[in-house]
């Protein structure tokens, strides 16, 4: 994600905020993987699967890792995604990922953590939507 224009992961952060307008215009204009992302980050299955089909495992253990399945961020660091890993502790309210960050001048990825943060401390369950 280091290798995104800082206005392309701020344009990722507003589809977590779910402005679909945004969404769209990465789905069509060369980022397709971020759009999935962040339709798989906000519970979307067929985007993670989407991830795993085209070539993005990456981004699809990053959406597990950001859920705190351990499996998915042992597989982050076996396979030297670094950036990755802080990015879903960071996500995650580690702080030492946060200190990370802003040591290295990456504030834009401590806003997109906050984002995923707020997005996820704002969900509430209703279990008469469950699907059958």
């Amino acid at each position: 994600m280091h290798n995104y224009p800082t206005k392309i992961l701020l344009a990722f952060g507003e589809t977590i905020s779910g402005n679909n307008k945004i969404f769209k215009w990465l789905l069509e204009n060369g980022y397709p993987e971020l759009a999935a992302l962040s339709r798989a980050i906000t519970g979307s299955e067929e985007a993670f699967s989407w991830l795993m089909k085209n070539g993005y495992p990456h981004l699809a253990a990053l959406d597990h890792a950001i859920d705190n399945r351990p499996q998915a961020r042992e597989w982050l660091v076996k396979n030297h995604y670094e950036l990755l890993v802080l990015f879903a502790d960071a996500c995650n309210e580690r702080p030492e990922a946060a200190k990370w960050f802003r040591d290295h001048d990456l504030n834009i990825f401590l806003l997109l953590a906050q984002k995923i943060i707020t997005f996820r401390n704002n969900q509430t369950f209703d279990y008469h939507k469950l699907h059958f």
